[in-house]
């Protein structure tokens, strides 16, 4: 009887050596198992992490080549203002000139125009100095044009040059003659032999004057 509980005591001790042993080797396939399973996983991480980098190295290219472009564009756009500014300053400069030129040619057509018809108001005035008492309506009639005359001078801008008692100025006189009187004040325009006009600024012809030095 000892025997057989001896023996049987031996039988369990195998049996359960070898259900220890089968559950560590469980144990251990399951670890090894684990272990592949984290592998694989830090192997899509890994991989997933170099398709991302992949992403943003292609996302800096891009980027870096839309900023030269856009620096070229801005440079061409700069580069075109500059010349389209110089070109409309040159154009507003023409522009400026060739009104300039035309209102000066305008102006030296009028002049002459003008200072051309003078000499007949010189005449007419002349012509009144020697009134004819026999013939007033001659006479008359000579006043109304001379005085029409000087009236479309004045709606032309025309008018006559002060001068004299004035004091000479050479950019409105032209004297002829001087002479030494103390009853003048010195400079002064004494007699006005032929009346002179202007335009604005613009001297038709000066008068033609004695001044008293």
């Amino acid at each position: 009887m000892d025997e057989i509980k001896k023996d049987i005591a031996e039988e369990t001790d195998t049996v359960s050596e070898a259900a220890e042993e089968t559950v560590s080797q469980e144990q251990t396939a399951e670890e090894t198992v684990s272990q592949e399973q984290t592998a694989e996983e830090v192997s899509e991480e890994s991989k997933s992490t170099r398709q991302e980098k992949k992403k943003i190295k292609k996302l800096e290219a891009e980027l870096a080549d839309a900023e030269k472009k856009l620096s070229e564009a801005e440079a061409a756009l700069a580069e075109a203002n500059d010349k389209y500014t110089r070109l409309f300053a040159e154009y507003d400069n023409y522009r400026k000139r060739s009104v300039k030129e035309r209102e000066g040619i305008y102006t030296d057509a009028y002049v002459d125009a003008v200072s051309e018809i003078l000499p007949i108001l010189d005449n007419m005035e002349r012509a009144l100095q020697y009134k004819d008492t026999e013939n007033e309506n001659i006479t008359r009639g000579l006043e109304m044009i001379m005085k029409s005359f000087i009236d479309t001078l004045a709606k032309m801008g025309v008018s006559e040059i002060e001068a004299l008692g004035k004091p000479f100025d050479p950019n409105l006189h032209n004297a002829v003659m001087h002479i030494d009187d103390e009853a003048y004040g010195e400079g002064e325009i004494v007699e006005v032999f032929m009346k002179g006009y202007i335009r604005g600024d613009k001297v038709l012809r000066h008068s033609m004057v004695k001044v008293a030095n």
